[in-house]
This record gives C-alpha cells, sequence and structure tokens, in this order.
C-alpha cells in the first residue's frame, strides 16, 4: 500500500510530453475507475511505451486507422484495443496531437474497491494477481472499447481519471524490453516498472503463433 498520496487530477499538460518521459512518470499514479458496484483505485506499477511512426511495434506506426484512431488525437485521452480475440487492453494517450504515441499499462496494485474487482478476476489466487498483467488489469477495471476516447483529463464526472497519486523515486524505476513485442521493435527497452513490486507481470518475448494448416 501507499502511505501518502496526492489525489489532485493529472492535467493534460502531464501527458502532453514525449512518450518516454510520460510512461515512468506513470508509475505510482493512480486509475479510478467508476463502475455500476462502486469506484476502483489501481496504482500503476508497469508500464510500456509506443511510439507512433518512430515505433515498429506501435500500433500507430502505418498510420491512422478505425481501430487506433484515438491515437492520433488530444493527449490524456483512453486507447483501448481488443486483441486475441478474448481481451482488452488500456492506454493512455500522449502528445503532441497527431504524434500517436501511447502508454500501455500492463499492472498495479488495486488499493481501493478490490471487491469489485475480485468479481471480474475470479481466476486471481489473491489480489496482488488482480491486475499484474495487461488484460488482467483491463479486466479488474471492467474496461472495454466502450471507454475508448475516453478523456482521462475531463473536469467532473467521468467513468475514468487519473490522479496524481505518488510518483516513484527514479532509483526504485526500472526498464527492460517491452512484454512480446518482436521484429525491430523488439529492441526498445520501453517497458518501465516498480522494482520489486509483487504486482509487475513477468517478461515474456514474442512468441510466433503458430499458422493454421
Amino acid at each position: 500500500m501507499i502511505a501518502t498520496t496526492d489525489r489532485t487530477p493529472l492535467p493534460r499538460t502531464f501527458f502532453d510530453r514525449p512518450v518516454l518521459e510520460v510512461a515512468p512518470d506513470l508509475l505510482g499514479r493512480l486509475i479510478v475507475r467508476t463502475t455500476p458496484e462502486g469506484p476502483i483505485t489501481l496504482r500503476l506499477t508497469e508500464v510500456e511505451a509506443y511510439d507512433g511512426g518512430n515505433d515498429p511495434g506501435s500500433h500507430a506506426y502505418r498510420g491512422p486507422t478505425a481501430r487506433n484512431g484515438v491515437m492520433f488525437g488530444p493527449p490524456g485521452h483512453v486507447y483501448v484495443y481488443f486483441t486475441y480475440g478474448m481481451w482488452h487492453c488500456m492506454n493512455l494517450v500522449c502528445g503532441p496531437q497527431g504524434a500517436a504515441s501511447a502508454v500501455l499499462l500492463r499492472a498495479g496494485e488495486i488499493v481501493e474497491g478490490a471487491e469489485h474487482a475480485r468479481k471480474r478476476r475470479l481466476s486471481a489466487r489473491h489480489d496482488k494477481e488482480l491486475a499484474k498483467g495487461p488484460a488482467r488489469l483491463a479486466t479488474a477495471l471492467d474496461v472495454d472499447r466502450a471507454l475508448d476516447g475516453t478523456d482521462a483529463c475531463a473536469a467532473g464526472e467521468t467513468p475514468l481519471r487519473i490522479l496524481t497519486g505518488a510518483a516513484i523515486p527514479s532509483d526504485q524505476v526500472r526498464n527492460g524490453p517491452r512484454t512480446g513485442v518482436s521484429g525491430d521493435g523488439a529492441v526498445h527497452p520501453w517497458r518501465y516498472w516498480v522494482a520489486d513490486d509483487p504486482t509487475v507481470s513477468p517478461y515474456r518475448a514474442h512468441v510466433p503463433r503458430r499458422r493454421r494448416s
């Protein structure tokens, strides 16, 4: 658990920066998701940066599509994609507008509303696993494509917002290769995590999917 936190919403200017600055700075920040059962608050412990047209690993590398359009919009918005025909993953768009960079939210600690997250993550053996991995995080927070494009910096009532929380000191931040990224994008050490945090997901290199004969 975190000792002291700042519950001030992060301003849009926080996200209107290069993605490699925003990504490690997101560690320790709070995601507050409003659900029908009640709010769920998550402290971010692991993220990955994706740098748009400069990054072969990014969904936006080859330009805008119906799927990735939110990435080309204003910073501070939520980009949600569906993967492997069963899972959703959540990203936060960084600036400037048109650059199409985003940070994938890979893992976190549920610090409030764990009872609501448990109902969606019945296979979790304990609370440290509730949001240990990007699909688990999205599931625990009840995130799907309906939230794609949500303005996480909007004032007033919003289904999802980002609070200042407690930034992680730089000597406790680690970085390394991104999980499951192949090709030229695999060389970038753009996954960032909180050292020794039990909610951080294990690293897995990309494994090519077998084609059906």
